[in-house]
Order: structure tokens, then sequence, then C-alpha cells
């Protein structure tokens, strides 16, 4: 128990680090790029990556997940889980390929022809990394991990950088796109040392396809419900229009998909490995929530406070429009941090049958959504995102938690600080904004108001709440994770 607590905390910290440099290097390329590049040029390569985001759906096949929650792996399921996986990259680049020139003529826009053949490199480069990227996270291994994927974010961000300051315009995108994955699984490949051998009849991979079965129809079905607004707003409004809302949304996007990122993937292997553990699964699905929680609350309020003054330092003044999108979006970027965490407890307990039936019921919802609202363009689409989210939030939590080993007691509690905080704080910072922010620019508008957001949720969370022994817990834990050295870190 103790060594799968060390491992862990470890694990939780290595992907939080790299996800706070992931996060600043994603920031300060956007501010970048934003500069570079018109809204037009994000638009167009947005019109295709959330087509062939569909296809992707099928890279990983949910084998990745197969290979991380099974008791037992042998080395015949893997390699033939890899070869399965480079089958299914194979033909989505074939499939990209044939289906461009479909593409360019259902948006009107001939530019999409290639860049759709350019993309379909990504999907052999991402094959070709995943049960590698799964052997990490069974093993624990996520400074290792970590290091691939910073690295390869680094790289990917540099090599769209140079592009866009050579003058190329959206191909800079494309160059990101390629490049990222390619590394990242280079990266795998020399942290496992593991070179697959040829696929094998009878290795017993049958129920790793059917779970990964339903995990990929699952995602494909999610896909198409959350981003299906895009498709519209790129047929209907065209290139800018997109690009505007997919830049407005990316931004606010990113704390809670980094948070997400960093916490899931520990917290999904961990609750694999204690499955049939009921209290021990229950304790840490808990933990691990309420972390996300605590995090994810004030930086999505504090960026819709202050949504006019992030767009504007972060993207320029070119993107002002951004910013009521932003805003409008702020409340769908909530829902997703409360609710993206029951997939851990769910599929981590097997229940991805339960996991596809919700994401059935959350397509057509989302769908409606895009549709009662694409008349009022991107602001009408991000309203009418937002009013569904919320709407659906409490249904879709009881479901999720319905016959686990968590309770609504459990779940409530869980939330209730973290957002009673956020509520107090939110009101002290708009205060603080509302008569003082006038006589600053931006940049100290912006500093001042997150300093403020910070110290009062900090306040009323530890101190208020009483809450402070919880994380100085979890702080002791990490301290004493971080202090012994982890044989295979990496």
């Amino acid at each position: 128990m103790n060594d799968l607590k060390q491992k862990t905390l470890r694990g939780g910290i290595a992907k939080l680090l790299g996800q706070v440099a992931d996060f600043l290097i994603r920031i300060a390329t956007t501010a970048v790029l934003a500069r570079l590049l018109d809204p037009k040029d994000f638009g167009l390569v947005a019109m295709v990556t959330v087509v062939t985001g569909v296809y992707a759906r099928f890279t990983t096949a949910g084998l990745s997940s197969a290979t991380v929650q099974h008791d037992e792996v042998t080395e015949g399921q893997l390699s033939t889980l890899f070869w399965v996986n480079m089958a299914a990259g194979m033909a989505l680049a074939i499939l990209c390929v044939v289906t461009a020139p479909a593409l360019a003529s259902f948006y009107r826009e001939p530019r999409l022809y290639w860049i759709t053949v350019a993309l379909a490199a990504g999907f052999l480069a991402n094959a070709a990394g995943v049960q590698h990227s799964a052997l990490l996270q069974r093993e624990m291994r996520f400074t290792a991990l970590t290091v691939c994927e910073t690295v390869a974010q680094a790289v990917a961000l540099t090599a769209g950088v140079v592009c866009a300051w050579l003058g190329v315009g959206y191909w800079a995108l494309v160059a990101m796109a390629v490049v990222g994955p390619a590394v990242a699984s280079a990266g795998k490949w020399i942290a496992t040392g593991w070179v697959p051998g040829r696929p094998r009849r009878g290795s017993g991979v049958r129920p790793m396809l059917r779970f990964g079965g339903t995990l990929t129809v699952n995602g494909l079905v999610c896909y198409l419900g959350y981003n299906l607004e895009k498709v519209l707003l790129g047929r209907f409004w065209g290139a800018a229009s997109l690009g505007v809302y997919g830049r407005a949304f990316n931004l606010i996007n990113i704390p809670t998909d980094s948070l997400n990122s960093s916490v899931g993937g520990v917290a999904f292997a961990a609750l694999s490995r204690v499955q049939g553990e009921p209290e021990r699964l229950r304790r840490y699905f808990l933990k691990g929530y309420t972390l996300v929680m605590s995090m994810t609350l004030p930086i999505t309020i504090c960026c819709a406070l202050f949504a006019e003054e992030i767009v504007l330092v972060l993207l320029g003044p070119k993107w002002h429009e951004a910013a009521v999108i932003f805003r409008l979006l702020a409340p769908t970027v909530l829902v997703y941090g409360m609710i993206n965490p029951m997939a851990w407890l769910l599929l981590s307990s097997g229940l991805q049958a339960r996991s596809l039936k919700i994401a059935l019921v959350i397509a057509p919802l989302m769908i409606t959504a895009d549709l009662l609202g694409l008349s009022w363009g991107p602001r009408g689409v991000a309203l009418a995102t937002s009013a569904a989210m919320t709407l659906w939030l409490v249904p879709h939590i009881l479901w999720c938690i319905h016959g686990t080993v968590i309770s609504v007691a459990d779940l409530s509690h869980a939330i209730a600080m973290p957002l009673v905080s956020g509520i107090a704080s939110a009101g002290v910072t708009f205060g603080v904004k509302y008569w003082a922010g006038g006589l600053l620019a931006p940049v100290p508008r912006l500093l001042a108001g997150g300093v403020v957001m910070l110290l009062s949720y900090l306040g009323m969370l530890l101190f208020v709440l009483g809450q402070k022994e919880l994380y100085l817990d979890l702080y002791r834990g990490i301290r004493g994770a971080s202090g012994k050295v982890a044989p295979d870190a990496g």
C-alpha cells in the first residue's frame, strides 16, 4: 500500500510539474502565434483538425487504457496491441488522404486539401507510441512520461513559432501538429527500451479489445457532441469566426485541461491498481477529486472575471471579439472540470459501458444546443453550450456515482468547500476590480486581480472553512514522496 501511495504521489508531482511547464509553454506560444498569425489561419487548420479529430478517436482504439487497466499484461499481448494500433494508424492516414477532396469541397476552401494530406502523417506517429505510453503509465513511471511529453510539446511549439516567423502562415500550425506526436513517440520508445515483437494469435487480447472498443465508441460519441459546433461555425460562419471561437475555447480550457491531464493519468493508474479494494479506491478518488476541484474552480472563475484583460495581454488587440466568447465559455469549462474526473472512477472500476451510455445522452444534448445557438454565431454557440452543460451537471454526476463506492454526501463534501471559497473570493475580487480596476493598465490589473483572488480563496478555504489540515497532510505526503528516489523514475 505504501509503495503504491509513494508512486502515486511521485507521479502526481512529476505530472503536475510537467503540466506547469506545458502551461507556460502553451501560454507563451499562444501569445506569440496570435501576433504572428491571423484568426483565419487558425480557422483554416481548425476546419481540418475538428474533422480529423474524429479519425483520431481510433488511433489508440482505447488500447492504452486497456493496457493500464488490465490486472496482468503479457509480452504477447503488448506486441499484438502495438501492431493493432499501427494498423489503425495506417488506415486512418490513408482515410485522411482519401477524404481530403471531400473536406475541401464541404467547406468550399481548396487550401484545406493539402492541409489534410499533411496532417495524415500525425496518425502514424501517434500510433507508434500508444503502447509505450501505456507501459510507462502502468509502471507508474510518470517522470519519464512527463519528460517525453514536455520535450515534445516544446519542440513542436518551437517549430510552429519559427515557421510563423518565417511567414508561412497556417503551415506553422500544421508543422506543430505533426512534429509533436513524432517527438513524443520517439521519446517514449527511448524511455521504455521496449521493442515490440510480432503479433501472436491466441495472446488473450480479446477482452482488452472489447474494453478498448467500448472506450473508442465512447470517445467518438463525446468528441462529436463536444466539437460539432466547430464544424458548423466553419461551414456557416467562415474561417475567421471559427478561428476566434477556437482560440477563445483553447485559451480558457488550458488551465482545466492541464490540471486534469496532470492528475488524471496518475489517478486512473492508481485507481486501477486498487479496483478490488473499495475503501482504498474511495479514499484515493476523493482526494484526487478534491485536489482538482480546489484548483479548477478559482482559476476558471478568475478567467471569467478578467476575460478582457487575459485576451488583450495574451492574444493582442486584434482578438478583442474573443473576450466575450471566452467569458461565455467559462461555465462550460467549469463543468468539464467537475465531470471529467468521473471518468477515472468509471473506467478504473470497469464501468466503461455506463460511460458510453452517458456519452450517448450528452452528445444529442450538446448538438441540440449548438444548433439552437448557431444563428447567433460564435457568441450564440458559446452561450447555448454553457447553458446545456450547466443543466446537465447534476444528472451527470448522479449517474456516474450510482452504485459505486462514492456517495452523494462524499462528492458534495469534496465540491462544497472549494465552491464556497471560489464564490466568496470571486465576490471580493470583483469588488476590488470594480472600485480600483480603472486605475491600472491591463497587465498590472490582471496581476493584482490574480493575487487578490488567490489570497482570498486560500484564506477562505484553509482558515475560514477549516481545510488547512487536509492540504497540509497532502503537502506532507508530497514532501515524503519527493524525498525518496524512485528506482525507475525515468
